[in-house]
């Protein structure tokens, strides 16, 4: 799991964790909004409840066993039938609901289904619920595309200078375009190396599902570094270094 994200809804703080890249927010931090004695499990025990989970894992969840989920909706709701998250979870094969152990324990929903738990905690809470989690995805889209933007402007800042070098001091007159341009790879293959560890055309060969480069997977730091790469070795070239 990855870090833990937080939002606020009317004053109480709601964890949000992140489990095999999908998202979950806490149904056990949400119950410290509800006015009176509640738990998961009556939640649970209301058969529009128990349909609407149903529903939602037929179209999310290959592996839902509806077996044992029509043995469930046959019982729920008689005064004697009890069913907790953990049960829910291993008699259907449920991925919307989770019960985890631990610092961060307790039950976690995937944010359709805490959506729906939101009407249970009030009408209002459900609204700032969803709203806040927005604010929350817009925020991170924000940040997303900042660093996608830095990206790209850290690869091209030495970029020119570097071919302008490679230009000025190893391309002889003579040679065809064609032959410049191996020079060109043979240099910036050069720096593959030296940062990724690998040339681009076998980075491609054992790549072909990417659609970009070597270099359009790089990270935000080997963009810094190869930045830097770009400028020293630009230097080397004018200096006649080997």
């Amino acid at each position: 799991m990855a870090k833990n994200k937080k939002i606020q809804v009317e004053g109480k703080e709601i964890t949000i964790i992140l489990d095999h890249q999908q998202e979950y927010i806490s149904l056990t931090d949400m119950l410290k909004a509800k006015d009176g004695d509640f738990f998961i499990s009556d939640w649970l025990r209301n058969r529009n409840t128990v349909e609407y989970l149903g529903i939602w894992e037929s179209d999310y969840n290959p592996d839902f066993n509806y077996g044992e989920f029509a043995i469930i909706k046959s019982q729920v709701g008689l005064n004697s039938y009890k069913l907790s998250v953990k049960d829910w979870v291993e008699k259907t094969n449920a991925i919307g609901l989770k019960a985890t152990p631990g610092r961060y324990g307790g039950t976690y929903a995937h944010p359709d289904i805490a959506f729906e738990f939101g009407m249970w905690i009030s009408p209002q809470f459900k609204i700032y619920l969803i709203i806040e989690f927005q604010r929350l995805k817009d925020d991170e889209n924000k940040r997303l595309n900042l660093e996608c933007n830095l990206q790209r402007t850290i690869s091209k800042i030495n970029y020119h200078i570097h071919t302008d070098a490679i230009k000025a001091n190893l391309i002889p007159k003579e040679v065809t375009k064609l032959q410049s341009g191996f020079v060109y790879a043979n240099e910036a293959d050069l720096l593959n190396v030296a940062l990724f560890g690998i040339p681009a055309k076998e980075w491609r060969d054992k790549n072909p599902e990417k659609k970009g480069n070597i270099r359009d997977e790089a990270t935000l730091e080997q963009l810094v570094v190869l930045s830097n790469l770009e400028s020293i070795n630009a230097l080397f070239i004018q200096q006649n270094l080997p």
